[in-house]
């Protein structure tokens, strides 16, 4: 799976993006995306991409942005491959997140249309999580028998997300709500204090 994030700026409006770069670090910060299904034969709890938009919504009035999700067939050999991208748009700019999923056409007991629908809805799970910075390796929920099921499992900030945390901090946000989400070293912690 290839993924990446890339933000699309109309020159005319610097402080409109800076803005919107805000916004994302605020909703990056603050939302929580709950893992309502259940998969009996593993028996752990995870999140699907209906998840991710359900927990989302609150932010869009808030903020006055809007979130899409498009998806194209990129190639066809030796698989079709889907590229889903998501978008945090206020209007002028936007920033986009992608995702890239094969189409398993050998999965038994789906038809065609039903293989599709299956990496669609992985790809756009997918592609939700890399705007919002959503992790869905394997945690707590995924390997725990029994226990609470929501747990919120924390992992060390990577150099990427330090620049958003900063941002963040800078539109208004607090280091303590960076550490609720991310392990902070106290070298990475004094940083964001300070600006």
């Amino acid at each position: 799976m290839c993924n990446y994030i890339h933000t699309m700026l109309n020159p005319n409006t610097k402080q409109m993006s800076k803005d919107l770069n805000k916004t994302l670090a605020v909703i990056q910060t603050k939302l929580k995306a709950k893992k309502s299904s259940y998969n009996s034969f593993g028996k752990y709890y995870f999140r699907k991409a209906e998840d991710i938009l359900e927990a989302v919504k609150p932010f869009l009035m808030e903020h006055s942005v809007s979130v899409t999700l498009n998806e194209h067939i990129t190639s066809v050999d030796p698989v079709p491959m889907l590229l889903v991208t998501a978008i945090l748009s206020d209007g002028d700019n936007q920033i986009t997140a992608t995702a890239m999923v094969g189409v398993d056409l050998n999965q038994k007991g789906m038809q065609t249309s039903q293989q599709f629908g299956a990496a669609s809805t992985y790809g756009k799970k997918y592609a939700l999580g890399n705007l919002f910075l959503i992790d869905d390796t394997e945690d707590a929920d995924a390997t725990s028998k029994g226990g609470n099921s929501n747990a919120i499992v924390k992992k060390a900030i990577t150099k990427d997300q330090m620049v958003k945390a900063a941002a963040f901090i800078a539109g208004g946000g607090s280091v303590e709500d960076i550490k609720g989400k991310y392990i902070l070293t106290a070298a990475q912690e004094k940083t964001l204090a300070n600006g």
